[in-house]
């Protein structure tokens, strides 16, 4: 007599990077999720999508996306899609008047600065996106509030996989090899 799996268990496999996959694994802390997503302001045409593209791969529960998104993907399973719409507050969060900064022109290098256009700045924390407000003849006034604050989002999510994570990824906060980190 063959011995079956019962139907409430999971069943593990073995995937390429030898890391643990069980179908019916649910998003919890420390797990890691490869999914598509695409998003848009609410109401609006999408701004971006990961169709075209790999899946993004996230550590849950260490900060790797806005916590709207994340809270709405805990228990769901490989498989799943849903949309979710996100309020500002929990994805890039509120605009903040005055949040602005004067930049001597040269930390741009040849880049055209046009007012109303987003730029990646390199700052002494790594690289950061800001909007161009002003461009005088030796200085640019940047808005340092992320292009997405103060926006209420809509994503609809594509769940393609849910493995446990490495002790190192855990470790280290996210996800190493196929869509994640390359140390």
């Amino acid at each position: 007599m063959a011995a079956y799996p019962a139907a409430d268990k999971a069943v593990p496999t073995t995937a390429p990077g030898s890391h643990q996959i069980e179908s019916g694994m649910k998003i919890e802390k420390d797990r890691v999720v490869r999914f598509h997503y695409t998003v848009s302001e609410i109401g609006q045409e999408p701004i971006e999508s990961s169709k075209d593209r790999d899946p993004l791969a996230i550590l849950i529960g260490h900060g790797n996306i806005i916590p709207g998104l994340e809270a709405a993907m805990m228990d769901k399973e490989a498989g799943e899609s849903f949309g979710v719409d996100v309020k500002s507050a929990e994805a890039y969060g509120e605009r903040r008047e005055g949040l602005t900064q004067r930049v001597p022109k040269k930390h741009f290098g040849t880049t055209r600065l046009i007012p109303g256009t987003q730029v990646i700045l390199q700052t002494n924390f790594g690289p950061r996106a800001v909007t161009v407000e002003k461009v005088g003849m030796t200085v640019v006034d940047v808005d340092l509030n992320h292009p997405m604050a103060g926006k209420d989002l809509h994503f609809d999510v594509e769940i393609i996989e849910v493995r446990e994570a490495s002790e190192e990824e855990v470790q280290h906060g996210h996800v190493h090899g196929d869509g994640g980190h390359q140390h």
